[in-house]
Protein backbone atom coordinates (compact mmCIF):
# COMPACT_ATOMS: atom_id res chain seq x y z
CA UNK A 1 0.00 0.00 0.00
CA UNK A 2 1.21 3.23 -1.12
CA UNK A 3 1.11 5.80 2.54
CA UNK A 4 1.01 8.68 -0.03
CA UNK A 5 -2.43 7.40 -0.77
CA UNK A 6 -3.26 7.02 2.16
CA UNK A 7 -2.22 10.57 2.97
CA UNK A 8 -4.45 12.18 -0.21
CA UNK A 9 -7.63 10.14 0.80
CA UNK A 10 -7.33 11.18 5.05
CA UNK A 11 -6.34 7.91 6.32
CA UNK A 12 -3.69 8.86 8.67
CA UNK A 13 -5.36 11.53 10.86
CA UNK A 14 -6.18 9.78 14.00
CA UNK A 15 -9.43 10.96 13.97
CA UNK A 16 -10.92 11.59 10.92
CA UNK A 17 -14.42 13.63 11.46
CA UNK A 18 -15.24 15.06 14.77
CA UNK A 19 -18.88 13.48 15.19
CA UNK A 20 -21.44 13.26 17.57
CA UNK A 21 -21.56 10.10 20.00
CA UNK A 22 -23.92 7.63 19.01
CA UNK A 23 -26.17 5.86 21.85
CA UNK A 24 -25.04 2.23 20.75
CA UNK A 25 -22.88 -0.27 22.84
CA UNK A 26 -22.42 -3.45 22.75
CA UNK A 27 -24.07 -5.96 25.65
CA UNK A 28 -21.86 -8.74 25.34
CA UNK A 29 -18.25 -9.45 24.69
CA UNK A 30 -16.88 -8.93 20.61
CA UNK A 31 -16.03 -11.58 18.69
CA UNK A 32 -12.83 -9.97 16.74
CA UNK A 33 -11.83 -12.63 14.08
CA UNK A 34 -8.40 -12.69 12.32
CA UNK A 35 -8.13 -14.96 9.72
CA UNK A 36 -4.16 -16.33 10.03
CA UNK A 37 -2.72 -17.73 12.92
CA UNK A 38 -1.46 -16.30 16.18
CA UNK A 39 2.04 -14.97 15.80
CA UNK A 40 1.77 -12.29 12.81
CA UNK A 41 1.72 -8.93 11.99
CA UNK A 42 -2.32 -9.06 11.62
CA UNK A 43 -2.51 -10.89 14.85
CA UNK A 44 -0.76 -8.52 16.79
CA UNK A 45 -1.79 -5.55 15.56
CA UNK A 46 -5.46 -6.65 16.11
CA UNK A 47 -4.87 -7.36 19.63
CA UNK A 48 -3.00 -4.02 20.47
CA UNK A 49 -5.99 -2.52 19.41
CA UNK A 50 -8.00 -4.96 20.81
CA UNK A 51 -7.38 -4.48 24.20
CA UNK A 52 -7.97 -0.42 23.68
CA UNK A 53 -10.89 -0.94 21.87
CA UNK A 54 -12.51 -2.73 25.16
CA UNK A 55 -11.96 -0.14 27.33
CA UNK A 56 -13.81 2.69 25.63
CA UNK A 57 -16.90 0.12 24.33
CA UNK A 58 -17.06 -0.87 27.79
CA UNK A 59 -16.85 -5.03 26.90
CA UNK A 60 -13.87 -7.50 26.23
CA UNK A 61 -12.56 -7.36 22.73
CA UNK A 62 -11.84 -11.17 22.70
CA UNK A 63 -9.52 -11.78 19.44
CA UNK A 64 -10.19 -15.27 18.17
CA UNK A 65 -7.59 -17.34 15.12
CA UNK A 66 -10.01 -18.54 12.49
CA UNK A 67 -7.11 -19.30 9.50
CA UNK A 68 -7.31 -21.70 6.43
CA UNK A 69 -7.98 -20.40 2.50
CA UNK A 70 -5.82 -17.23 2.33
CA UNK A 71 -8.00 -15.70 5.27
CA UNK A 72 -11.29 -16.68 3.21
CA UNK A 73 -12.31 -19.01 6.34
CA UNK A 74 -12.19 -16.16 8.82
CA UNK A 75 -13.89 -13.65 6.00
CA UNK A 76 -17.02 -15.85 5.47
CA UNK A 77 -17.60 -16.32 9.42
CA UNK A 78 -17.72 -12.51 9.98
CA UNK A 79 -19.79 -12.13 6.66
CA UNK A 80 -22.35 -14.69 7.95
CA UNK A 81 -22.38 -13.65 11.39
CA UNK A 82 -25.08 -11.59 12.62
CA UNK A 83 -24.61 -7.90 11.78
CA UNK A 84 -25.04 -6.22 15.47
CA UNK A 85 -21.80 -5.15 16.16
CA UNK A 86 -20.56 -8.40 18.45
CA UNK A 87 -18.40 -9.80 15.25
CA UNK A 88 -15.54 -7.94 13.13
CA UNK A 89 -12.76 -8.80 11.49
CA UNK A 90 -9.34 -7.75 10.92
CA UNK A 91 -9.16 -7.79 6.97
CA UNK A 92 -5.65 -7.53 5.24
CA UNK A 93 -4.31 -6.95 1.32
CA UNK A 94 -4.53 -10.46 0.53
CA UNK A 95 -8.40 -11.18 1.75
CA UNK A 96 -9.44 -7.72 0.47
CA UNK A 97 -7.68 -6.97 -2.40
CA UNK A 98 -6.12 -10.24 -3.74
CA UNK A 99 -8.18 -12.71 -3.23
CA UNK A 100 -11.48 -11.68 -4.69
CA UNK A 101 -9.26 -11.86 -8.69
CA UNK A 102 -7.22 -15.45 -7.72
CA UNK A 103 -10.05 -17.70 -6.32
CA UNK A 104 -12.04 -19.14 -8.44
CA UNK A 105 -14.72 -19.38 -5.72
CA UNK A 106 -15.42 -17.79 -2.67
CA UNK A 107 -18.11 -18.68 0.23
CA UNK A 108 -18.90 -14.76 0.52
CA UNK A 109 -17.84 -11.53 -1.34
CA UNK A 110 -16.20 -8.59 0.35
CA UNK A 111 -18.57 -5.88 -1.31
CA UNK A 112 -21.69 -7.56 -0.54
CA UNK A 113 -21.22 -8.94 2.27
CA UNK A 114 -18.76 -6.72 4.80
CA UNK A 115 -18.76 -3.42 6.05
CA UNK A 116 -15.85 -1.16 5.87
CA UNK A 117 -15.29 0.00 9.54
CA UNK A 118 -11.52 1.92 9.76
CA UNK A 119 -7.66 1.01 8.55
CA UNK A 120 -5.91 -0.25 12.02
CA UNK A 121 -2.42 -0.30 10.28
CA UNK A 122 0.22 -0.66 7.78
CA UNK A 123 3.12 -2.73 8.01
CA UNK A 124 6.72 -2.28 5.65
CA UNK A 125 8.07 -4.86 3.77
CA UNK A 126 11.58 -5.44 2.73
CA UNK A 127 13.27 -7.45 -0.36
CA UNK A 128 15.59 -10.15 1.33
CA UNK A 129 18.03 -12.48 -0.41
CA UNK A 130 19.52 -14.87 0.67
CA UNK A 131 23.51 -14.74 1.73
CA UNK A 132 25.08 -17.59 -1.05
CA UNK A 133 23.74 -15.07 -3.72
CA UNK A 134 26.66 -12.75 -2.82
CA UNK A 135 24.94 -9.72 -3.71
CA UNK A 136 24.29 -6.74 -1.25
CA UNK A 137 22.51 -4.47 -3.51
CA UNK A 138 19.34 -4.60 -5.84
CA UNK A 139 21.08 -3.62 -8.50
CA UNK A 140 23.53 -6.30 -8.05
CA UNK A 141 20.38 -8.82 -7.63
CA UNK A 142 18.60 -7.52 -11.14
CA UNK A 143 21.69 -7.83 -12.92
CA UNK A 144 22.49 -11.59 -11.58
CA UNK A 145 18.91 -12.79 -12.01
CA UNK A 146 18.35 -10.96 -15.56
CA UNK A 147 21.71 -12.85 -16.24
CA UNK A 148 19.83 -16.33 -15.21
CA UNK A 149 16.26 -16.10 -16.43
CA UNK A 150 14.00 -19.05 -14.96
CA UNK A 151 16.75 -19.97 -12.52
CA UNK A 152 15.95 -18.07 -9.28
CA UNK A 153 13.34 -18.62 -6.85
CA UNK A 154 11.33 -16.32 -4.32
CA UNK A 155 9.31 -17.76 -1.81
CA UNK A 156 6.30 -15.79 -0.26
CA UNK A 157 3.83 -16.91 2.77
CA UNK A 158 1.02 -18.20 0.35
CA UNK A 159 -0.88 -17.94 -3.09
CA UNK A 160 -1.89 -14.22 -3.00
CA UNK A 161 -0.35 -13.28 0.06
CA UNK A 162 0.84 -9.34 0.10
CA UNK A 163 4.64 -11.03 0.15
CA UNK A 164 3.62 -13.17 -3.25
CA UNK A 165 1.84 -9.79 -4.90
CA UNK A 166 4.07 -7.08 -3.54
CA UNK A 167 7.09 -9.93 -4.97
CA UNK A 168 5.06 -9.92 -8.52
CA UNK A 169 4.82 -6.05 -9.03
CA UNK A 170 9.07 -6.11 -8.27
CA UNK A 171 9.46 -8.46 -10.27
CA UNK A 172 7.40 -7.00 -13.05
CA UNK A 173 8.65 -3.72 -12.74
CA UNK A 174 12.33 -5.15 -12.68
CA UNK A 175 11.54 -7.37 -15.65
CA UNK A 176 13.04 -10.78 -14.11
CA UNK A 177 11.66 -14.30 -14.55
CA UNK A 178 11.58 -16.41 -11.65
CA UNK A 179 9.72 -19.18 -9.93
CA UNK A 180 7.43 -18.55 -7.27
CA UNK A 181 7.96 -21.02 -4.37
CA UNK A 182 4.54 -20.67 -2.00
CA UNK A 183 4.98 -21.78 1.58
CA UNK A 184 2.28 -22.12 4.82
CA UNK A 185 3.40 -19.00 6.35
CA UNK A 186 6.66 -16.96 6.13
CA UNK A 187 8.62 -19.56 8.63
CA UNK A 188 9.77 -22.63 6.63
CA UNK A 189 10.23 -19.94 3.91
CA UNK A 190 12.46 -17.96 6.09
CA UNK A 191 14.15 -21.46 6.54
CA UNK A 192 14.86 -22.15 3.44
CA UNK A 193 16.26 -18.37 2.36
CA UNK A 194 18.75 -18.52 5.18
CA UNK A 195 19.67 -21.92 4.06
CA UNK A 196 19.65 -20.91 0.01
CA UNK A 197 17.27 -23.38 -1.03
CA UNK A 198 15.55 -20.17 -2.45
CA UNK A 199 16.83 -16.66 -3.74
CA UNK A 200 14.91 -14.29 -2.46
CA UNK A 201 11.93 -12.83 -0.83
CA UNK A 202 9.69 -10.37 0.52
CA UNK A 203 8.68 -10.24 4.21
CA UNK A 204 7.22 -7.75 6.58
CA UNK A 205 9.81 -6.05 8.30
CA UNK A 206 8.60 -6.28 11.99
CA UNK A 207 9.40 -10.12 11.06
CA UNK A 208 12.55 -9.75 8.96
CA UNK A 209 14.94 -7.19 11.36
CA UNK A 210 15.94 -9.56 13.40
CA UNK A 211 16.99 -12.34 10.44
CA UNK A 212 18.35 -8.89 8.66
CA UNK A 213 20.43 -7.51 11.83
CA UNK A 214 21.90 -10.90 12.65
CA UNK A 215 23.31 -11.33 9.34
CA UNK A 216 21.32 -14.39 8.40
CA UNK A 217 20.05 -12.93 4.73
CA UNK A 218 21.07 -9.68 3.12
CA UNK A 219 18.41 -6.47 2.69
CA UNK A 220 18.39 -5.06 -0.34
CA UNK A 221 15.00 -2.44 -0.38
CA UNK A 222 12.23 -1.62 2.14
CA UNK A 223 9.30 -1.61 -0.01
CA UNK A 224 7.46 1.12 1.86
CA UNK A 225 8.12 5.25 1.24
CA UNK A 226 10.98 5.94 2.90
CA UNK A 227 14.10 3.86 4.60
CA UNK A 228 12.58 1.89 8.09
CA UNK A 229 13.86 3.43 11.34
CA UNK A 230 14.01 -0.68 12.09
CA UNK A 231 16.54 -1.40 9.33
CA UNK A 232 17.76 2.31 8.89
CA UNK A 233 20.28 1.71 7.24
CA UNK A 234 18.41 -0.24 4.07
CA UNK A 235 17.25 2.26 1.25
CA UNK A 236 14.26 2.39 0.11
CA UNK A 237 12.71 0.80 -3.32
CA UNK A 238 12.69 4.31 -4.74
CA UNK A 239 16.41 5.27 -3.46
CA UNK A 240 17.39 1.75 -5.49
CA UNK A 241 15.03 2.31 -8.66
CA UNK A 242 12.12 1.25 -8.39
CA UNK A 243 9.06 3.76 -7.29
CA UNK A 244 6.51 2.15 -8.94
CA UNK A 245 7.40 -1.24 -6.98
CA UNK A 246 6.28 0.28 -3.90
CA UNK A 247 4.15 -1.73 -1.82
CA UNK A 248 3.04 -2.02 2.05
CA UNK A 249 0.61 -4.45 3.29
CA UNK A 250 -2.20 -3.25 5.33
CA UNK A 251 -4.82 -3.97 8.30
CA UNK A 252 -8.41 -3.07 8.18
CA UNK A 253 -11.39 -3.63 10.69
CA UNK A 254 -14.78 -4.97 8.74
CA UNK A 255 -18.29 -5.80 10.24
CA UNK A 256 -21.06 -7.81 8.58
CA UNK A 257 -22.68 -5.91 5.54
CA UNK A 258 -26.05 -5.38 7.07
CA UNK A 259 -24.72 -4.20 10.38
CA UNK A 260 -26.54 -0.55 11.19
CA UNK A 261 -24.76 2.54 10.86
CA UNK A 262 -24.99 3.55 13.92
CA UNK A 263 -22.98 0.87 15.38
CA UNK A 264 -20.31 0.82 12.42
CA UNK A 265 -19.91 4.54 13.35
CA UNK A 266 -19.50 3.52 17.06
CA UNK A 267 -16.92 0.71 16.37
CA UNK A 268 -15.13 3.03 13.83
CA UNK A 269 -14.70 5.65 16.35
CA UNK A 270 -13.30 3.40 18.80
CA UNK A 271 -10.62 2.09 16.72
CA UNK A 272 -10.17 5.17 15.78
CA UNK A 273 -9.64 6.55 19.20
CA UNK A 274 -7.42 3.32 19.77
CA UNK A 275 -4.65 4.44 17.09
CA UNK A 276 -4.50 7.12 18.35
CA UNK A 277 -3.92 6.33 21.78
CA UNK A 278 -0.08 7.16 23.04
CA UNK A 279 -0.02 3.37 24.63
CA UNK A 280 -1.52 1.94 21.88
CA UNK A 281 0.82 3.45 19.34
CA UNK A 282 4.01 2.98 21.62
CA UNK A 283 3.49 -0.29 21.40
CA UNK A 284 3.05 -0.82 17.27
CA UNK A 285 5.54 0.84 16.84
CA UNK A 286 7.51 -1.37 18.77
CA UNK A 287 6.11 -4.63 16.77
CA UNK A 288 6.99 -2.58 14.05
CA UNK A 289 3.58 -1.95 12.41
CA UNK A 290 2.47 1.86 12.08
CA UNK A 291 -1.26 2.51 13.24
CA UNK A 292 -3.25 4.41 10.66
CA UNK A 293 -7.27 5.18 11.19
CA UNK A 294 -10.34 6.27 9.10
CA UNK A 295 -13.83 6.60 8.35
CA UNK A 296 -16.05 4.04 7.02
CA UNK A 297 -16.20 6.13 3.66
CA UNK A 298 -12.46 6.51 3.48
CA UNK A 299 -11.94 3.32 3.76
CA UNK A 300 -14.26 2.06 1.24
CA UNK A 301 -12.72 4.33 -1.11
CA UNK A 302 -9.44 3.20 -0.31
CA UNK A 303 -10.28 -0.83 -0.88
CA UNK A 304 -11.79 -0.38 -4.61
CA UNK A 305 -8.02 1.19 -5.32
CA UNK A 306 -5.98 -1.33 -3.55
CA UNK A 307 -8.25 -4.19 -5.66
CA UNK A 308 -8.11 -2.10 -8.85
CA UNK A 309 -3.87 -1.94 -8.05
CA UNK A 310 -3.81 -5.82 -6.55
CA UNK A 311 -5.77 -7.52 -8.97
CA UNK A 312 -4.55 -6.03 -12.09
CA UNK A 313 -0.56 -7.43 -10.77
CA UNK A 314 -2.31 -10.84 -10.24
CA UNK A 315 -3.69 -10.57 -13.33
CA UNK A 316 -0.27 -10.03 -15.08
CA UNK A 317 1.16 -12.60 -12.98
CA UNK A 318 -1.29 -14.85 -13.91
CA UNK A 319 -1.97 -15.78 -10.23
CA UNK A 320 -4.91 -18.63 -9.84
CA UNK A 321 -6.28 -20.69 -6.92
CA UNK A 322 -8.51 -23.29 -7.85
Amino acid sequence: MNRRILLAAGLAAPFARAQAQPAWAPSRPIRFIVPFVAGGSTDVGARIIADRMGETLGQPVIVENRGGSGGNIGGDIVAKAAPDGHTILMGVTGLLSTNRHIYRQMAFDPDRDLAPVSMAYTADMVIVVTNKLGVRTLAEFVTLARANPGKYSFGSSGHGASTHTAAELFRQQAGLDMVHVPYRGSGAAVNDLVAGNIEMMLMQIAGAAGSINAGQVAALAATGPRRHPLIPTVPSIAEAGYPRAEATSWGCVMAPAATPAPVVLRLSQSVQEAVAHPPVKQRMETAGVDGVASTPEELAAFLRAESAKWGEVARQAGIRVE
